[in-house]
């Protein structure tokens, strides 16, 4: 094993070389671990050299990668881009990767990325491990911290550094495809008077009594990789009987079918916490190439016995209208929230689930279908598998385009073990369509 710390290639310094950061709303909203991701490369893959020389250019372009979170004399979290590096951590394993790359997936994922830091504070922000296979394959586990970035800014980074990969040695003919926007204070202004509308305190944050789910040894939580093929997502489509996206359609689906699985009473209710891309939602919209985090989250909620009578269409509307809320006039809430416990010196926790936590009867999704992780290609083509890690909250599930299917989709999810077998039983079989007439006007 042998471990570099990375700096950045600079033709010329970063403008915003040294600077100190502070954390944005939408930053201490997120939660506050390092998130990973693995890549699987089949021979021939990318040298080490040309992943770490690539990388090292595209992060001239992205500073905040190369910086530390640090925390200041009152106790508030800053980045600060101090130039300290990546850490790129190179691994020599002894078998081939189709030795453990099986249907796209491999079952020691926890140990193809760096270990997860005990201390965020201070720790590199971004990590790298290169895991070389005998036969000259290539799994490539990356770490990053939530606080530096959202996923759709990884993707944005993503991209760049495949670029710089595949202009070769020395990475003369390496552009950047467009510039990007790291004006963090620009997208969290308050108003002259911060005045929140909303229950910040109990949504995107805690407030000591809100609601809390038990926790359980994580034995008892079981990671579950369902495939979506493309003809089963247009079926689905199909039956929602109006035009929708593929997240909206999958999510009414495995909303249902775990719904289902649990067994839950008819009265009880059931909401899923869904992750919503704010940057064109606010005003002015931030740039969709805004390096940060612009994440906020809907709650769609019925009672079980609604949507599991519900037709897919009327959940999907569901879904939609829980997510239209999150408009320019909650997101300037937000930000006027966050100004004003600056003011009082209120500490505020993100509403994050620890490990072991059983979110039932509640879910939560990521979707990863608009990112670009599973296309990075660095001069040998995209990889052959995308993985996310095991996830560890009972109820936590994560979209992504599928490696064997490349129009369906890959879901990962979080499942107690009591109920696993269940949702792996009837998470393929679909509802009957049903007429969804009533709720034209809320189409409309």
């Amino acid at each position: 094993m042998e471990m570099t710390m990375l700096q950045p290639i600079y033709a010329t310094p970063h403008p915003l070389a040294g600077e100190k950061v502070p954390l944005t709303i939408f930053d201490r909203a997120a939660i506050d671990i390092f998130v990973p991701t693995v890549r699987a490369y089949a021979a021939p893959a990318p040298s080490n050299e040309v992943v770490k020389e690539s990388l090292a250019r595209a992060l001239a372009h992205y500073p905040h990668l190369a910086g530390r979170l640090v925390v200041d004399d009152q106790g508030k979290r800053f980045l600060h881009l101090n130039n300290a590096g990546v850490l790129v951590v190179e691994v020599t394993v002894s078998v081939d990767l189709d030795d453990v790359l099986v249907d796209g997936a491999i079952s020691n994922i926890g140990e193809l990325y760096p270990p997860l830091p005990e201390e965020n504070v201070g720790a590199p922000v971004f990590q790298v491990q290169l895991n070389r296979y005998r036969c000259g394959g290539l799994v490539m586990g990356i770490i990053y911290h939530h606080h530096v970035a959202d996923g759709t800014a990884m993707s944005s980074f993503v991209r760049v550094w495949s670029s710089a990969a595949r202009a070769g040695a020395g990475n003369k003919d390496f552009i950047v495809p467009a510039p990007h926007v790291h004006d963090r204070a620009s997208t969290a202004v308050p108003r002259r008077t911060p005045k929140p509308m909303f229950d910040h305190q109990n949504i995107e944050f805690k407030d000591g009594i809100s609601k809390s789910y038990a926790v359980v040894p994580m034995d008892r939580i079981k990671n579950v990789h369902v495939r979506f093929t493309a003809e089963f997502v247009a079926e689905l489509r199909s039956r929602v009987g109006f035009r929708c996206s593929t997240f909206q359609c999958l999510l009414a689906h495995v909303w249902k079918k775990l719904t289902a699985a649990r067994g839950l009473h008819p009265e009880e209710f059931t909401k899923v916490r869904v992750a919503v891309n704010c940057r064109g939602r606010t005003n002015p919209p931030v740039p969709m190439d805004f390096f940060g985090n612009m994440v906020l989250w809907a709650f769609p909620r019925l009672q079980v016995r609604k949507l599991l009578n519900s037709s897919y269409g009327q959940v999907v509307n569901v879904i939609r209208n829980a997510a239209s809320r999150i408009d320019g006039e909650y997101i300037q809430s937000l930000v006027d929230f966050g100004t004003v416990a600056d003011m009082r010196g209120q500490k505020l926790q993100a509403t994050a689930s620890v490990a072991g936590t059983m979110m039932c009867p509640d879910l939560e999704i990521d979707s990863w279908l608009g990112f670009q992780f599973h296309e990075m290609d660095l001069g040998t083509g995209a990889p052959c598998a995308f993985l996310p890690p095991d996830l560890p909250v009972e109820g936590l599930m994560i979209f992504v385009p599928s490696g064997a299917d490349r129009r369906g989709v890959d879901l990962f999810v979080a499942v107690n073990e009591d109920y696993a077998d269940v949702f792996q039983q009837i998470c393929h079989s679909l509802d009957s369509p049903t007429d969804d007439t009533e709720f034209v006007s809320a189409r409309l």
